[in-house]
């Protein structure tokens, strides 16, 4: 039977007017999950993603917003972001100019500036974290999500914290990185493996030991149970080791250490090690068989460019990572937790926890989450028990670093898909607000990067400007540098001297 063009064209037509009908079934939000809430349509529990009229034509009036691309590029010029130094300067005048480097305030419209909210209940807080970063010794433990991997924005707090009151090296890093950074240059051989408490990929070791970077590396398996001496005898002595050096392609500062910490514990077998400095033997020891957490210290006359830590044992120690540093004034620890929330420490071994703690002595800890929870928030009394359980993570913490000042770094403006456009989570504004009431509630400031960006829709705008990768979460390294140098400006205001120091 031959179709005439007539009636292909009616056909065309009469789909085209079915599908235009079903658009006036289709109602406004009709879809929620969660915080998502697209347009669509419901029957005897099966739904269907589908535009309303008022979408699809265009007719309906979008949210109001003030925000432009226009404020996003004046956010972005409140602050001038340092470059990293190609070349380590041995000029004695020259290191002294780069030292005293800091904002300058000639060109910063401060009042633009989204500042760091403190504690009421202690308006010593600013003083006290000053005291603290200028004193001999201040080490900092900056938790984070993704956000801060491969030593992001913690990199450019350190390198502006370490000129302001000196101080080198760059902290905390695994014995087996799991993620590109540059801070240092470390290089494990064979049969190391990481087990990162906050890793939901790998399975739990019962003595929850994960000491305070909650993370460990070993180069054999984990014996769950005390070996007999003639299963001990069976196994092969397995060699492992750990190549350190300087890295050619981060901040000056952080090229010079001289203190290394080898960070262990639940050693209960005998653990040879072997420390070599351009291939010459320089230490020797076997590693304490206790169990307990210990350090074992390595120290050089200057920056070592091979150091290379070698163990031999039959059973691997727990490694809960390295320690680079250059001996006193501001060290910071880069401890990024991929998927984490901040609710995981109270879980870990505590005493363990606290050892590891005694002996790295905090005196800042900075905490930056709140993004990997937010899809899972479906209203505020949601977001209300995620609060309280941070600040219960805070307090666990707190109990065992003593005299230690908090800092809470806000999430990031965060977008989902709305029928077919990234607009804001509907309940980011409500959880930002809540952790800063949380945190000032327990003597925690707070600073909100959600705020610092713009605000509501300013994601959108950041990927636009290629300061967030596409993924509308993570920072571009130039994003990177631009948001550290916005909460380093805020913080500086509050560290600087007043002009009239009374206190002098």
């Amino acid at each position: 039977m031959r179709i005439k063009p007539i009636e292909i064209a009616v056909f065309i037509l009469f789909v085209i007017g079915a599908l235009f009908g079903l658009m006036f079934l289709s109602q406004k939000g009709g879809l929620k999950e969660a915080q998502v809430q697209d347009d669509g349509f419901s029957y005897e529990g099966f739904s269907v993603k589908y535009p309303t009229y008022l979408t699809f034509l265009g007719l309906e009036k979008e949210e109001d917003s003030s925000l432009t691309r226009q404020d996003i590029i004046k956010v972005t010029e409140i602050v001038t972001p340092l470059e990293i130094e190609t070349i380590d300067s041995k000029n004695d005048i020259a290191e002294m100019q780069q030292i005293k480097e800091l904002p300058d305030f000639s060109k910063i419209d401060t009042t633009q500036l989204v500042r760091i909210k403190y504690p009421k209940d202690n308006p010593n807080f600013a003083k006290e974290l000053r005291d603290k970063l200028s004193s001999r010794s201040c080490r900092i433990l900056h938790y984070g999500d993704s956000q801060i991997e491969g030593d992001r924005i913690t990199a450019y707090l350190r390198n502006r914290l370490q000129h302001m009151y000196g101080g080198s090296g760059p902290g905390f890093i695994p014995v087996l990185p799991v993620y590109r950074q540059i801070s240092a240059k470390v290089e494990p051989s064979e049969h190391w493996e990481r087990y990162a408490f906050f890793d939901p990929t790998k399975k739990k070791f019962s003595h929850k030991k994960y000491g305070a970077y909650l993370s460990i590396s070993r180069f054999t398996e984990h014996q769950p149970v005390l070996l007999d001496s003639t299963a001990f005898d069976s196994l092969p002595i397995v060699k492992a080791s750990v190549n350190i050096g300087k890295s050619k392609k981060t901040y000056a500062k952080f090229r010079r250490f001289t203190n290394i910490g080898l960070h262990y514990g639940n050693c209960k077998y005998p653990v040879k090690v072997s420390v070599f400095n351009d291939g010459e033997l320089i230490q020797q020891d076997s590693l304490i068989t206790d169990g307990r957490y210990h350090q074992y210290k390595i120290r050089t006359l200057r920056t070592p460019t091979d150091l290379k830590i070698q163990f031999e044992g039959k059973v691997s120690a727990d490694f809960y990572g390295l320690t680079l540093d250059g001996g006193s004034r501001v060290q910071i620890d880069n401890v990024a937790m991929r998927g984490a929330s901040g609710t995981i420490f109270s879980s870990t071994n505590g005493a363990t926890y606290s050892r590891m703690i005694r002996q790295l002595k905090p005196k800042v800890v900075i905490m930056q989450y709140g993004g990997n929870t937010m899809p899972y928030l479906k209203d505020s009394t949601d977001i209300d028990k995620y609060t309280k359980r941070v600040a219960s993570q805070i307090n666990w913490i707190r109990k065992r670093a003593k005299n230690t000042s908090f800092i809470f770094i806000g999430p990031t403006d965060m977008c989902l898909p709305v029928n077919g456009k990234m607009e804001t989570y509907p309940m980011l504004p409500y959880l930002n607000t809540r952790l800063m009431e949380t945190c000032l509630e327990n003597n925690v400031a707070y600073w909100s990067m959600y705020d610092a960006m713009g605000g509501k829709g300013s994601m959108e705008l950041w990927v636009e400007e290629k300061l967030t990768a596409k993924d509308y979460m993570h920072f571009t390294w130039k994003g990177t540098k631009i948001i550290s140098e916005l909460f380093f400006t805020a913080l500086y205001l509050d560290l600087k001297e007043p002009i009239n120091n009374d206190e002098a």
